[in-house]
């Protein structure tokens, strides 16, 4: 896979000019977005501090894909996907057959993903900088999937964004999300450990008063109008440095929903 890091800086700040207008946006961190487009060059690097995010990709994926339909997957659905970044998850799932949007509040991230989409000539797959509930105004129930991962844990009000992505679905279509449980055991785990001890991630990636109990988001689905149909943990070995999926929910975790047909 080619990386990015050589690209030059036009190519990675290159957007378009209707994206560069302001936006007046109030479920936005500022600080959570400056934190990703200072990385935004090493979005496609496989050994950066993306590294986490390459390692669970097949897994998230393949789960993704198998509730959407076990036989075809993602082939032919209309995907959006939140808070995309640079893309890892977005081309994989465009590779897989299916017409993906990715949306970000990041400019750098999205130029990364247009650049490495184009240079992997990836076909039926476009990036927006526009928040959700402004594209769920725009576009309501016009996508079969749409997917929230690792983002819901970096945004002011999470409840927002769950019922923004129930309102872009179609009914009968599926929302996926993944966050971070809020406990001594992920405190431990996903910043002592994650960020200080094994430097898989930056110091600072995450804050532990914004992790998410699955209660909390099981009431942020159901007050939105979403189904909750499984729940997955997400589980680390930093010896073998594999990853894998096993109920636990105790630090990484993945939900799948689905918006009730009339």
């Amino acid at each position: 896979m080619t990386t990015l890091d050589a690209a030059p800086d036009s190519q990675l700040n290159s957007v378009d000019t209707a994206e560069a207008k302001p936006r007046t946006v109030h479920n936005v961190d500022a600080q959570e977005i400056a934190k990703f487009e200072a990385l935004a060059s090493k979005w496609w690097d496989a050994n950066s501090e993306f590294r986490p995010l390459h390692q669970i990709n097949p897994l998230r994926l393949n789960w993704i894909s198998d509730h959407v339909d076990a036989s075809i997957g993602l082939a032919g659905k209309r995907v959006l996907d939140v808070g995309c970044g640079g893309g890892i998850l977005a081309e994989s799932m465009a590779r897989r057959g299916a017409n993906v949007l990715g949306i970000d509040m990041g400019l750098a991230p999205l130029a990364v993903g247009r650049l490495h989409a184009e240079q992997e000539n990836v076909q039926d797959i476009e990036y927006r900088q526009i928040p959700v509930e402004e594209l769920a105004v725009e576009m309501p129930e016009q996508f079969d999937v749409v997917t929230c991962m690792e983002m819901l844990e970096h945004v002011p009000d999470p409840a927002s964004i769950v019922e923004a992505c129930m309102r872009l679905v179609k009914p009968g279509g599926y929302v996926f999300f993944s966050t971070i449980n809020r406990n001594p055991k992920s405190y431990l785990f996903a910043i002592i450990g994650a960020e200080y001890v094994l430097r898989m991630l930056p110091r600072g990636t995450h804050e532990y008063q914004k992790f998410i109990r699955p209660s909390e988001l099981a009431g942020f689905i159901r007050d939105a109008g979403l189904t909750l149909q499984d729940m997955i943990g997400l589980h680390f070995n930093p010896l073998t440095q594999n990853y894998w999926l096993a109920p636990n929910v105790d630090v990484n975790y993945m939900l799948a929903t689905r918006k009730v047909a009339p």
